[in-house]
């Protein structure tokens, strides 16, 4: 098991063979790159769940962003879309909550039988391991036990406090920064931290930001962080460019229109061009989202499990969405 605050991440990864350039206009760009959903409620092929899942294609280098809810609907929809999972090593968990990580130890075992390389090292927020107490004094957080039962297949975790270029152009923000009062979370929950039981925030939410010629391209799990806490974050770990597309959940199901209205219109000085809201971000909220935002109804629609993005070509939703 790798415990690593973010110089140990940063020293890992380069012996992995990846750098971490400072972030700027001369860092490197992602040239090409594909992000297809694999987990989600709406389902255009495969099957439907309450959680999220992503493959990453960027400049040939393949990345699993969570892994879906049910142990097997990840692998069962891969299957489906013909989207060979076998010869993918690196894994991101946005955070701890089971509809985001309820796949990884399935996926591990089956994918591992061919390839002992496959899914097996995970990147993680810190923060993720930090017990949950449920009410009646059990453990809520399923990472816990899953970290126990994932190692023992040979897998291991790296814990990042810190932002870090997984390849170049491709950056794993770690914990976000709280700026604005954005409580894109549930009803309040406590967790046992290094300062005892305090509220649970969801401290180790992290997301992926792609930097392209276009601008910058945004991966959320649930954005429980906040969306614009994270792209204004994304803006500082990358470089301050324009953001030219968001995917994934953005827990805004539950937001009032007004606070609906304040999310849409710092996107829309973001520079937002491209949107996809899966998961947790709510049906009604992305039809008001694009409304908001004056973004056509092929540039902002409901992520479907087989819709995709595609850097150049845009956003593919299937027939579903449309």
């Amino acid at each position: 098991m790798t415990r690593a605050p973010c110089i140990l991440a940063v020293a890992f990864s380069l012996l992995a063979g990846w750098s971490t350039p400072p972030p700027g206009e001369d860092t490197p760009r992602v040239r090409s790159l594909r992000i297809l959903i694999l987990s989600t409620m709406l389902a255009d092929q495969g099957i439907g769940e309450w959680g999220f899942a992503a493959l990453v294609e960027a400049d040939g280098q393949r990345i699993l962003f969570d892994t879906g809810a049910h142990p097997d609907t990840v692998l069962r929809n891969a299957r489906e879309l013909k989207a060979d999972l076998s010869d993918v090593r690196e894994v991101v968990l946005s955070h701890n909550h089971g509809d985001h990580t309820g796949g990884l130890l399935t996926l591990r075992k089956e994918l591992g039988a061919a390839n002992r390389g496959a899914l097996a090292r995970v990147h993680v927020g810190k923060g993720i391991f930090f017990s949950r107490p449920a009410q009646d004094g059990s453990e809520s957080n399923p990472m816990i036990a899953l970290r126990t039962a994932f190692e023992a297949t040979g897998g291991t975790f790296v814990e990042h406090d810190a932002p870090v270029a997984l390849v170049p152009g491709v950056w794993l923000t770690g914990p976000v920064p709280r700026v604005h009062p954005e409580r894109n979370f549930g009803p309040p929950r406590r967790m046992r931290g290094p300062e005892g039981m305090v509220e649970d925030t969801l401290p180790e939410d992290q997301s992926l930001v792609f930097d392209t010629d276009r601008g910058l391209v945004l991966l959320s799990g649930c954005g429980h962080a906040g969306v614009i806490n994270t792209v204004e974050y994304a803006r500082k770990v990358a470089r301050p460019a324009p953001l030219h597309a968001a995917i994934g959940g953005f827990h805004l199901f539950p937001l009032a229109d007004e606070r609906l209205d304040w999310t849409a219109d710092h996107l829309r000085e973001a520079g937002l061009e491209n949107f996809i809201g899966a998961h947790c971000t709510g049906i009604e909220a992305v039809y008001r989202m694009r409304a908001r935002l004056g973004l056509p109804r092929g540039r902002a629609v409901v992520g479907a499990v087989g819709a995709s993005f595609e850097l150049g070509k845009g956003i593919d939703p299937l027939t579903l969405a449309h």
